[in-house]
């Protein structure tokens, strides 16, 4: 009979119910599963086709990783059924309600715990309330909090300092204290409920989520010490919490399917299609644009997008989330005729990796969302940082000023996820310029060769002996010797 030190480790992972937060934590699942560890995934009954489509792969190498599907509460809060995803809560109304539901998850989850008894529960960071569950059990809890160690830094000191609210106005920049490198920063890059003491569901959750960090057992963070070292060691150091990097859990993602179908997401494109274009082009002639699953640009800043490319004189390929028309307004007239041949349209899904990883791709125009740099990272790409919310202007202060991989297109100002509501805040020659700086600019070429560098690096740090492996390894060793 097995004792419990021999026992197979079983690790339950958490997600919430978003793309940003769901795709890399499946990730992480197979990661652990490919180093013997027992994964079980939480999901909703809408994610749970995409995810068992995921983990297939996993599963026909004879790894132990398993599904279990919890019904999300949208009926209890006022939700239309099937409303389980973050991108389809499409007003603030329901934004509210959404957070609501995920809370009333508790008991679903305590059920399961019980039932199955892992080891370890990893849990997205929008879940503050299952560090309680984790504790109820005796088991620990880890947090993923989707973005790098350099964007967590400075939001802990953000928060902690509070020096937007030191400056004023909102055009005043300031410098984040406590911080290992000078970054500067303007109240309008802040994200608004940091300004505003209004009680809403989403600021019950922050404060939530800032009173279990301290007595969870520890962060799992997708990124690699080469990337972020020295912001690593100040996260431990002076925030004074346990912390390993185990990405970028991308790179898991060998097989071409994988990567084509974004883990379980099917692209709206042929990726046969999309490579043979891509074949057809020099190396490093692609700019490639995508803002990630929850950024919703109104028509008239895709229309200077759309001409800001034109301009550029570039190749590209466009992700945008836009239904066929016969009439669309968001794109000039005869541009998609104009570009034929020079330019994809990509309308929903992209196999954004698969497309990231092909030589022709010279840039990535990006929302600075902490997937799509990592994604940008490994596959060795320079990014035009185009940030919209969350975390994301730190994001592009790591990439522009600390990597020096990236230019930035002159975002001023912090919006909401459900809605870009600038008319066009960033205008055709601002994008034009960005894109010609980093193709073919002055530095393009060092930019080009610090990417590539880098890609080197995240490469080696998943292999064995890596850092990212020896994290992992360590981390899998930790949770073992607590059974005991």
């Amino acid at each position: 009979m097995e004792t419990k030190s021999q026992e197979q480790l079983h690790i339950f992972f958490f997600p919430y119910m978003a793309q940003g937060h769901s795709i890399p934590l499946i990730d992480m699942a197979k990661i652990f599963a490919s180093h013997g560890v027992k994964s079980t995934l939480i999901t909703t009954p809408l994610h749970a086709p995409l995810f068992s489509k995921a983990i297939q792969s996993s599963k026909e190498l004879g790894f132990e990783i398993e599904l279990i599907v919890i019904r999300f509460p949208t009926e209890e809060v006022g939700l239309p059924p099937g409303c389980e995803s973050a991108s389809l809560a499409t007003t603030n109304e329901m934004k509210q309600k959404f957070f609501k539901a995920t809370t009333l998850l508790e008991p679903q989850l305590e059920q399961i715990l019980d039932q199955q008894c892992p080891h370890c529960l990893v849990a997205d960071a929008f879940f503050p309330w299952t560090t309680d569950v984790a504790a109820k059990f005796g088991i620990p809890r880890l947090i993923f909090h989707g973005i790098g160690f350099f964007p967590l830094c400075a939001s802990l000191s953000v928060i902690l300092y509070e020096p937007h609210l030191k400056v004023s106005s909102d055009s005043e920049v300031f410098t984040i204290p406590n911080f290992p490198v000078e970054i500067k920063l303007t109240g309008s890059q802040i994200p608004a409920f940091l300004k505003k003491k209004v009680e809403t569901e989403f600021t019950k959750l922050f404060e939530a989520c800032k009173a279990c960090e301290e007595r969870s057992y520890g962060v799992i963070v997708n990124s690699f010490y080469e990337l972020e070292s020295v912001y690593a060691d100040h996260y431990r150091k002076v925030f004074g919490r346990k912390a390993w990097h185990i990405g970028p859990v991308s790179l898991c993602n060998k097989a071409a399917l994988d990567k084509a179908e974004m883990r379980g997401m099917e692209a709206s494109f042929d990726e046969h299609e999309c490579l043979n274009w891509l074949n057809s082009k020099k190396p490093n002639s692609v700019v490639y644009i995508c803002f990630g699953s929850m950024t919703n640009f109104t028509d008239p800043q895709l229309f200077e997008i759309a001409l800001g490319l034109e301009a550029s004189g570039r190749e590209f390929i466009w992700v945008v989330k836009k239904e066929k028309k016969e009439k669309e307004e968001w794109l000039p007239e005869g541009f998609e005729k104009r570009m034929e041949g020079k330019g994809l349209i990509i309308r929903g899904w992209a196999p954004q990796v698969l497309i990231l990883e092909h030589e022709a791709i010279g840039s990535f125009v990006t929302h600075c969302g902490w997937n799509s740099i990592l994604e940008g990272v490994s596959s060795g790409v320079p990014m035009i940082t185009w940030p919209v919310s969350a975390e994301q202007f730190y994001n592009e202060k790591l990439l522009t000023e600390i990597l020096r991989i990236g230019v930035a297109v002159g975002v001023q100002q912090w919006a909401t996820f459900v809605d870009v509501k600038q008319e066009a805040s960033v205008k055709r020659e601002a994008i034009e310029k960005a894109v010609t700086e980093i193709m073919v600019g002055d530095e393009a070429e060092e930019i080009r060769s610090r990417a590539k560098a880098l890609r080197e690096m995240a490469r080696r740090a998943v292999e064995e002996g890596g850092s990212s492996f020896s994290d992992l390894t360590a981390l899998i060793e930790e949770l073992k010797s607590l059974r005991a």
